[in-house]
């Protein structure tokens, strides 16, 4: 609004110089970028990634199984060592020995990590796995990949934005260093007579 204001103001005005006059239009055509072409931009890379992401969804719901599997061996201890260094989501993650069967009807021994924090032998918990039957993670649903689009969307425009205004500070920062310069030189100019008598008459 500044700029509208200041363009109006600068067009009639005859104390006007050049730079202002440019300043007030480089503050305009940044301000309808950031009101049009930053949102357009987020609008249109949230819409691609939303396909995309879609996409891989959907191929990952088809390519990746739950299947269950049971714990074969137990180290005596029945509730999960807390790790006090490790982040809230992974202290109660710990590895345990289990069996599963995959999609392809072969039996697998290995060792998978698991969120319970009360596991015994014997015990069955849900796992992920691929067609070959190796553990995976589960697969992103619609809703995370609708998610996910927003903020690259969201994201995207304000980085649009902020790269809009940091051109617009650097355009105006030259602007004003050149008149700054042209001031300087006028001043020296008007020093060289600067005290004289009549020196102006």
């Amino acid at each position: 609004m500044r700029a509208v204001v200041g363009l109006r103001r600068w067009r009639h005005n005859p104390l006007r110089r050049a730079t202002d006059l440019a300043e007030a239009w480089v503050a305009l055509v940044a301000l309808l970028l950031i009101c049009v072409a930053a949102p357009a931009t987020g609008l249109v890379v949230g819409t691609l990634t939303h396909g995309s992401l879609q996409q891989s969804a959907r191929l990952q719901q088809e390519q990746r199984h739950p299947v269950t599997a049971r714990v074969l061996d137990h180290d005596g201890t029945r509730t999960g060592a807390r790790d006090a260094g490790a982040p809230d989501g992974h202290r109660l993650r710990r590895p345990v020995p289990a069996q599963w069967e995959g999609p392809d009807g072969v039996r697998r021994t290995g060792s998978l990590t698991t969120a319970r924090h009360d596991i015994a032998p014997g015990d069955t918990f849900r796992i992920w796995t691929d067609d070959r039957g190796r553990p995976v993670a589960p697969p992103m649903t619609e809703r995370n990949a609708h998610d996910h689009a927003v903020l690259a969307g969201i994201g995207t425009a304000v980085l649009a934005a902020g790269l809009v205004e940091g051109v617009r500070r650097i355009v105006v920062r030259r602007m004003v260093r050149r008149r700054y310069a042209e001031l300087d030189r006028a001043w020296a100019r008007a020093g060289q007579d600067w005290g004289r008598a009549g020196a102006g008459s």
